[in-house]
């Protein structure tokens, strides 16, 4: 269940010099006519609803008689909406999500095969084809991708007197107590709902743990993950954080981090295009691996996120559905999401269509780089939904006063339940 993208690297190398991944009503039935169908897309920034309106709006000149309901839904709301979504039966055609093997176990959703042509399925990248698989059938359709590393603002490093990022967590706390003393917020760690999954998997990887054991079993609960929690705990007493960072979201310390008020955080790669830029394009900051345990491996998160087509009114939707997807998944199209949004491409045409533009190469380099080495979270597990969600509802509480141990063994028993 621990996915590697490993061997990768060349290829998305290769095929990308840079990357650079009005509302319907939620309860519109969608599809009855088979030419109307009802889209959930998740809300990346503020580009992401107008691109979506474009795209709609040139399909829909393009195939008369077709129209596509538009909802976008932010990230923090995403879980608990499509939750809603299963269990009233009131599902989209199509849904834009981080998730997708509990749908396929549960019958709902359609094999990839069956809503997009030959020529899409050949285009997406081996690897995170593979990650869109369900017991060897693929149920998700690759949409974006992402990698994570280590930023620090330079200007901040200067007045602390740091001379380089930290490599091992001693020194990142180090660091991060010289940075409070010199007047700003050490080290930016969100455990608020929005992502704290993927902030978890971060520090966890970096010091041997993660969410399963070389078998695959689930070993939330192990004592690699206990230390981790245990570590994120002490910096927070110390005061190196920003105040609770059971309740800070994600894109709160990235809007701080880009304001130039915190020295060191774990940042994705569309933080310079979606957080950074828009507020000062001209902050001193770098890149770096993420900073482990013992200062040797340093390992990358991967993310990837996925559309599924749910099986709505007896197929009736089915066709309009592929055709809105192969109009997306053209070369020119997805190409113009990866860009807008920041985000590095899953399709090989996507990657093609932005080689040619050199500007943001020395910035995408290291996170290409860092690929083969990344880990994915458990995404082909049914159970992942369930941990998932305990996992963002429960952890920052293992920070902010609550015991590490009983913290993880309380979503342990939720992703053995599942399973």
């Amino acid at each position: 269940m621990r996915r590697h993208l490993v061997g990768v690297a060349g290829g998305l190398a290769l095929a990308l010099t840079v990357a650079g991944c009005g509302k319907g009503s939620a309860s519109d039935s969608g599809g009855s006519d088979g030419k109307t169908i009802r889209f959930v897309a998740a809300k990346y920034d503020d580009d992401t609803e107008p691109y979506w309106k474009a795209l709609i709006k040139e399909f829909e000149a393009a195939n008369p008689g077709y129209r596509v309901n538009l909802e976008v839904v932010d990230w923090e709301q995403m879980d608990s909406k499509v939750k809603t979504y299963v269990q009233t039966r009131q599902e989209p055609d199509i849904l834009n999500y981080n998730k997708f093997a509990d749908f396929a176990r549960d019958g709902l959703v359609y094999q990839a095969k069956d809503v997009v042509s030959p020529q899409v399925l050949a285009d997406f990248l081996p690897v995170f084809k593979g990650n869109a698989e369900y017991k060897g059938a693929q149920y998700g359709l690759p949409f974006i991708s992402s990698a994570r590393l280590f930023f620090y603002n330079k200007d901040i490093f200067a007045k602390a007197n740091i001379s380089q990022p930290p490599t091992t967590w001693a020194e990142a706390e180090a660091d991060a107590k010289k940075i409070k003393k010199a007047g700003y917020i050490g080290l930016g760690l969100p455990l608020g709902a929005e992502e704290a999954q993927a902030e978890f998997q971060i520090w966890a990887m970096n010091n041997g743990g993660g969410w399963t054991d070389a078998s695959g079993a689930w070993a939330i609960d192990q004592q690699a993950n206990i230390d981790t929690l245990a570590y994120l705990r002490k910096l927070t007493k110390e005061g190196v954080t920003q105040p609770n960072p059971e309740t800070t979201d994600r894109k709160d310390v990235f809007n701080e981090f880009a304001q130039g008020r915190i020295g060191m955080l774990n940042g994705a790669v569309f933080l310079r295009k979606g957080f950074i830029d828009p507020v000062n394009a001209k902050l001193n900051y770098g890149v770096a691996a993420l900073p482990s345990e013992d200062g040797t491996t340093h390992k990358t998160l991967g993310v990837q996120d996925y559309l599924v087509a749910f099986k709505k009114n007896g197929g009736a939707d089915k066709p309009a559905v592929k055709k809105f997807l192969d109009f997306f998944y053209e070369k020119k199209n997805a190409a113009k999401f990866v860009s807008t949004e920041g985000f590095l491409p899953v399709t090989k045409s996507a990657g093609d269509a932005l080689s040619s533009d050199s500007r943001n190469a020395a910035y995408y380099k290291p996170f290409v780089d860092a690929l083969p080495d990344a880990e994915f979270a458990p995404t082909d597990d049914p159970a992942w939904a369930a941990v998932d969600g305990a996992v963002k509802q429960r952890i920052g509480s293992a920070v902010a006063g609550g015991d590490p141990a009983k913290v993880l063994g309380e979503i342990q028993r939720t992703a053995q339940k599942g399973s």
